[in-house]
């Protein structure tokens, strides 16, 4: 019988899953740098608050393990998801895609991400003044981008899209975003069964030609799957938050759309300030381990805080202050580590092609509702706004 869930999100839910706005957790970055927090699966977890130790924890996978420490502790599936793999497993697999998401191989998607942006504009355009932001360009240039990348067909995004959001909606009971997330797998297994019969030159067709041998069918669905979900979902949130961003900072904004030397340090900014993921994975000690003056017993869930880490006063000056011209200052927008994210590189170039593009065609660009009626999704595993009515 499905669970239920009539009462409102607790009180205790830890500071940085509750974000409003863009404020910064500044009661996550006094007192300890370590300190027990409730956690939504019940009981209490660490929460790693600075730069420095949150490098420390996700640098070790060792003492830090990805994998829980009994079976099942982690709903969903896990075969072929990175996110939920220590080495040596998890390298054996990413080394498989590496070749991917290297510079070259963006050089050569570059014309795709601009033909989509481009496409998506002149829509908008078409229909316009006005739009959802989120619905029109921010949320389907990059599902696109990936479903062409991958190999998904186009026609299927809104079941994978609604089956994410439902899988990352951290107020839903665990047993509906658990079932989201197998339905998820079951539709790229069938997908990856029919790629076998005839592999194109796509990505998941790249993965049965090449490594068919090496990888079950669970496998392929779950790299599949971490790449679809991750591939869209991050990247969407990204655009639209750094547009009402950078709508409130008109002159960081004029430089984003006017000097093309400004958009890259401006996208490690956005990333740095945005920290769209909050926490990333849980972690589980491997081992008595001390983590900044704090004993941390094995067995215990250890959760490190990227939006905190990117706010860290030792790591930033002012680091509440959006400021574009930093340049890049080494933030945690990515992850660390060997969980570093894979697709890092194809998300700079979606954001590096997209912002200075939406700013040139819609250089009246506007919110079209009181950024007080902006409605984010605060509850979220990725950070990110439901909607985003502009005008121009």
């Amino acid at each position: 019988m499905a669970e239920t869930r009539t009462d409102p999100v607790p009180a205790d839910v830890p500071l940085f899953l509750r974000r409003n706005g863009f404020a910064p957790p500044a009661e996550l970055l006094t007192g300890d740098r370590v300190r027990r927090v409730p956690w939504l699966t019940g009981g209490s977890a660490w929460l790693v608050t600075r730069q420095a130790d949150v490098k420390a924890v996700l640098a070790d996978p060792a003492r830090f393990s990805n994998v829980p420490p009994e079976p099942g502790a982690v709903g969903g599936e896990v075969a072929g998801n990175l996110l939920l793999m220590d080495p040596p497993d998890h390298h054996r697999l990413r080394r498989m895609l590496t070749g991917q998401f290297t510079h070259r191989r963006m050089r050569h998607l570059a014309p795709l991400v601009e033909r989509v942006v481009e496409e998506h504009l002149d829509a908008m355009e078409r229909s316009g003044p006005g739009a959802d932001l989120v619905a029109d360009f921010a949320l389907p240039v990059p599902s696109l981008v990936i479903c062409e990348l991958l190999g998904v067909p186009w026609e299927d995004r809104a079941e994978f899209k609604e089956r994410s959001a439902t899988m990352l909606d951290l107020s839903l009971p665990e047993s509906a975003r658990d079932q989201a997330q197998r339905e998820i797998h079951e539709y790229l297994a069938g997908l990856v069964g029919r790629i076998g019969e005839e592999p194109g030159d796509d990505l998941l067709g790249m993965l049965v030609r090449d490594h068919g041998d090496e990888l079950t069918t669970a496998e392929l669905a779950g790299l599949g799957f971490l790449l679809l979900v991750a591939g869209h979902e991050t990247t969407a949130n990204m655009l639209a938050l750094g547009t009402l961003v950078l709508l409130g900072h008109p002159d960081q904004l004029a430089a984003v759309r006017d000097d093309p030397e400004a958009v890259e340090p401006a996208v490690e900014e956005l990333m740095r300030w945005l920290s769209i993921v909050p926490s990333g994975v849980q972690r589980y000690a491997t081992a008595d381990v001390g983590v900044a003056g704090e004993t941390i017993r094995a067995g215990d869930v250890v959760i490190v805080g990227l939006h905190t880490a990117n706010r860290d006063p030792d790591f930033v000056t002012d680091p509440a202050t959006l400021d574009i011209s930093r340049g890049e200052v080494g933030h945690l927008g990515f992850g660390h580590g060997v969980h570093h994210c894979l697709g890092a590189p194809l998300a700079r170039l979606e954001m590096r092609i997209a912002f200075p593009a939406l700013f040139r065609r819609f250089p009246a660009l506007a919110l079209a509702v009181p950024e007080n009626e902006v409605e984010f999704r605060a509850l979220s595993a990725v950070y990110g706004v439901t909607a985003l009515p502009v005008t121009w």
